[in-house]
């Protein structure tokens, strides 16, 4: 049975890749910092269930080792975004965090599981990157920024990895509702989260990012994805999204 590890899987793409992927026939290692929540989905898909904050090099050692010797696919989805301040008013802080979420964290888990991906003879990573680490926008310096260092890791992965049985995706989705994302990032407002995906009649939803990994994960091992965007019909642009009234 192929295995992947797939970090944030407590909700999300992470979760909906988590189902999609068992469905493929994949034993799952469901990776997040909330344990009652990855239980439950590893419970539900016959997966295993690992608590692990990526952005501690301890907890990540530990993945590797519940992972063992061999892994046949990493999904890098563990990340997010925080505040829509311009870089003028930025909170230092927010930056920071985003960076060691979406940079440093997918920087450990692929340094403690690179050695599994090669050791599989057929190995697939794949970095949930986003539209944001290919374009800037006003009031996402921080996040844009954490995701064009998603963007140049996995260019640079590519590049060094060449010749390894180890091939290397970036998936960037546009415009995602999801439970938690837009929440998160305005702390928890609900109103200004449900403002964004206004109008939008049929905005992307986390299964839609997990039917694309699911298929660039399926592919001969020897066609390599370098990079997939997806954005819902709706949005032509970062900035151009047809809302109806």
């Amino acid at each position: 049975m192929p295995t992947a590890v797939v970090t944030g899987a407590s909700s999300g793409i992470g979760a909906a890749t988590a189902r999609a992927l068992a469905h493929q026939g994949f034993h799952v290692f469901c990776v997040a910092r909330r344990t009652d929540r990855i239980e439950t989905l590893a419970a539900e898909i016959g997966g295993t269930a690992v608590t692990c904050d990526v952005t501690d090099e301890t907890q990540v050692a530990a993945l590797a080792e519940a992972v063992g010797p061999s892994l046949d696919l990493l999904l890098n989805n563990a990340g997010g975004a925080l505040g829509v301040d311009p870089v003028s008013a930025a909170d230092a802080d927010d930056w920071r965090r985003m960076f060691e979420v979406n940079v440093i964290g997918t920087l450990l888990v692929t340094k403690a599981l690179l050695p599994a991906l090669v050791a599989s003879g057929a190995g697939t990573l794949v970095n949930l990157g986003s539209t944001a680490g290919h374009i800037t926008y006003e009031g996402g310096g921080g996040y844009t920024a954490a995701k064009h260092g998603v963007t140049a890791m996995t260019e640079t992965l590519r590049l060094e990895l060449n010749g390894q049985p180890v091939r290397v995706t970036e998936i960037a989705p546009g415009m995602v509702r999801t439970d938690e994302f837009s929440l998160n990032r305005f702390g928890g407002d609900e109103a200004r989260a449900d403002a964004i995906y206004a109008g939008v009649r049929e905005p992307l939803v986390a299964e839609d990012v997990a039917d694309a990994i699911v298929w660039v994960a399926t592919r001969p091992h020897h066609v390599n994805v370098d990079l997939m965007v997806i954005k819902p019909l709706a949005q032509a642009a970062q900035h151009k999204v047809h809302r109806e009234s």
